[in-house]
């Protein structure tokens, strides 16, 4: 059990660069123009002795109707009640502006905590607007500069009452916890390999801007977590939600759309492009969506093509389906498409959906489920080597100068992805074609769509040639 800071102010105050202080990372995108954050984001903080949750938010705006800046405010008003207690940050160098007076008035109506800091203060600059900070009501202002780690020894004696009002209910839920480890019994591990339940499984949700990204992510929550609207590009920075599916940990990602390279100019997009980088790099399963009413386009192939180079599970989603008139053609024509201009990942699974209404959304994480399975898949050698006896008999690799190449055996020596060793005396002459020829016959054999397999042709002698052979 932890408690929850949630970091709120007007835009450019310095939230985000506090939020990575606290969490000891740059998770957030930090840049110099106003109104970067527009999610609310979570990271485990440490603080000394103390740990808690923070949450990043996004600034401030004086709006109630349903446009951008109200949408964010409503978002930053949902994390306000979550929170234990509340950071508002004001910039002690432009002093207390109208706008901080307003919010401040706000949030001393809330029942949660609020803790005021002046932010900017390093080496005394802005002593100021620190001591006109005492206007607004809050009490004392505490003087912190995020940037330079300055003033964070107030910051922990502030937030050290938290901590202690939960230590009696931590100790609490560890004496439950520790109940329920000496109930387990039975426990054989021999047994078939199944998923590790308590590690979340990590789910990047990525594609182009605009093709409901994150009206999937608030679909599947059950909840309006992300930011939405018609405006494209309103998701700038990659989103990790924890959730719970069918008693199983999941770490949701919600990214910034990524187009075409020559179209990214702003230093701002370039920061959001490569926050969705990370993210496809930490995921183990990739969902890619499209939009049903746009054509497949190079973007879409470039986004997979690296979901593929970087080893992760991958499968498509084709969001407002509902839109399409003729569904079982345009069905037809992305497998075509797919099979003609993916045939590193022949097999990717497909699924057809409208994050808006909800048809079919409950289908995504029992397939995301199957990939990342397969994406863990192990093969016994015994199985492999008749695999690979079976098909060399049936298509020789080709002789390289006017020699025959004898290919020994095979191995898997990894998963996570699947990764397989060949060996032969010359394995460095097998050709390209040839390993896509195995690389698509171990797919169909073993059932192994939508995932990455790697295959290395390694020289050496066979291990298992004095070893008693066994069958599955």
């Amino acid at each position: 059990m932890t408690f929850k800071v949630a970091i709120v102010g007007r835009p450019n105050v310095g939230k985000s660069t506090l939020f990575n202080r606290l969490v000891g990372k740059r998770l957030a995108l930090v840049d110099d123009t106003p109104g970067v954050t527009r999610d609310r984001r979570e990271g485990d903080a440490r603080l000394g002795d103390i740990e808690f949750t923070v949450i990043d938010t996004a600034g401030l705006e004086e709006a109630t109707d349903d446009s951008l800046e109200a949408r964010m405010r409503r978002q930053t008003d949902r994390a306000v009640d979550e929170a234990d207690v509340c950071l508002l940050l004001i910039d002690a160098r432009a002093g207390a502006t109208p706008l901080d007076k307003r919010f401040s008035q706000i949030l001393r109506k809330s029942p949660t905590p609020v803790i005021l800091v002046a932010n900017k203060c390093e080496g005394g600059a802005g002593e100021a607007g620190r001591m006109e900070a005492h206007e607004l009501g809050l009490g004392e202002p505490l003087a912190l500069s995020a940037e330079h780690g300055e003033g964070l020894a107030g910051l922990y004696n502030a937030l050290r009452p938290f901590a202690d009002s939960i230590s009696a209910a931590e100790a609490e839920q560890a004496v439950e916890d520790a109940l329920a480890n000496d109930l387990e019994e039975g426990f054989d591990p021999d047994t078939p390999y199944e998923p590790d339940l308590e590690a979340p499984l990590r789910i990047a949700v990525v594609g182009r801007p605009n093709v409901g990204k994150s009206t999937l992510i608030n679909q599947l929550l059950g909840e309006d977590r992300m930011l939405t609207g018609p405006e494209a590009g309103i998701t700038r920075d990659s989103i990790g939600v924890e959730w719970n599916w069918r008693s199983r940990r999941i770490k949701l990602f919600d990214t910034a759309g990524m187009r075409r390279r020559a179209r990214v100019t702003a230093k701002l997009e370039r920061l959001s492009v490569a926050d969705t980088l990370r993210a496809v790099r930490f995921a183990e399963v990739v969902a890619i969506v499209l939009d049903a009413t746009m054509p497949f386009e190079r973007q879409d192939l470039h986004i997979a093509d690296l979901v593929e180079q970087e080893g992760r599970g991958l499968m498509l989603v084709v969001n407002k389906w509902d839109l399409v008139e003729d569904p079982q053609e345009k069905l037809r024509e992305l497998r075509e498409e797919l099979e003609r201009l993916l045939p590193q990942i022949r097999g990717v699974p497909i699924l057809t959906l409208s994050a808006l209404t909800g048809r079919s959304v409950d289908k995504l994480m029992p397939e995301i489920e199957k990939v990342h399975t397969r994406w863990n898949a192990r093969v016994s050698t015994a199985r492999l080597n008749r695999w690979l006896e079976d098909t060399t008999s049936r298509h020789m690799p080709p002789a390289a100068k006017g020699r025959p190449i004898n290919l020994k055996y095979i191995s898997q020596v990894k998963s996570r992805p699947p990764t397989f060793a060949v060996f032969s005396s010359r394995a460095d002459e097998v050709p390209t074609s040839y390993k896509r020829y195995m690389v698509n016959t171990l797919r169909e054999a073993f059932d192994l769509p939508g995932v990455p397999i790697r295959l290395h042709m390694r020289k050496g002698k066979n291990p298992y040639a004095q070893k008693k052979r066994r069958n599955d």
